[in-house]
Order: C-alpha cells, then sequence, then structure tokens
C-alpha cells in the first residue's frame, strides 16, 4: 500500500473545482493510487517527459500528474487539471504538456 501525498500546489489546484468535483477527485485518487500506482491501466498511463510529472490519472475529464517514489512507497500528486476538449486547464489557465 502506498501513501498519497499532496504538493503545496496540488492542493491549491484542488480548490478550484466545486466541492462535488472535489469530492470525486479524491475518492479516485484514493481507489486508483492506493496499489500498483505505476501500473498502467485504462484511466493511468505514464506520460512522455515532460516539466510537469511522470504519470496521469484520468477521473471523468480530471486529470491528476503524480510521481511515484518506489523505494519509499509514496505517490506524490504534483498537479490537478481539467481536460476540455484538446486543452488541458490547471487553475484556469491552459497548460501544455
Amino acid at each position: 500500500m502506498y501513501n498519497i501525498q499532496f504538493s503545496e500546489n496540488a492542493l491549491i489546484d484542488l480548490e478550484y473545482f466545486r466541492k462535488f468535483d472535489q469530492k470525486i477527485i479524491l475518492a479516485g485518487i484514493e481507489q486508483n493510487l492506493n496499489h500498483q500506482p505505476s501500473t498502467q491501466t485504462k484511466n493511468r498511463k505514464p506520460l512522455r517527459s515532460n516539466d510537469l510529472a511522470k504519470w496521469e490519472l484520468r477521473i471523468e475529464q480530471n486529470r491528476i500528474f503524480y510521481d511515484v517514489l518506489e523505494e519509499a512507497k509514496i505517490v506524490d500528486v504534483v498537479a490537478i487539471g481539467r481536460k476540455e476538449h484538446n486543452k488541458l486547464f490547471i487553475r484556469g489557465e491552459e497548460v501544455k504538456l
């Protein structure tokens, strides 16, 4: 079982969502990242090299970006955004990966 930690930026990102969406996001993180967070699934995939994170988790239109520290059994959530069509928004700003 992995410990899930949120960066300060990820917590700020989470505040940009409605309470209803925050609950869905947090439940999805808990369900999908506690066990085998570095195993690719339908909703979890490794990302191409970028400055944000190594992994992405999809929960509906929401995207959770995280890194896995295997030795320490820690999942570090670094950013949370929303995908609209082909654009990613974090804190209301469009981000290019």
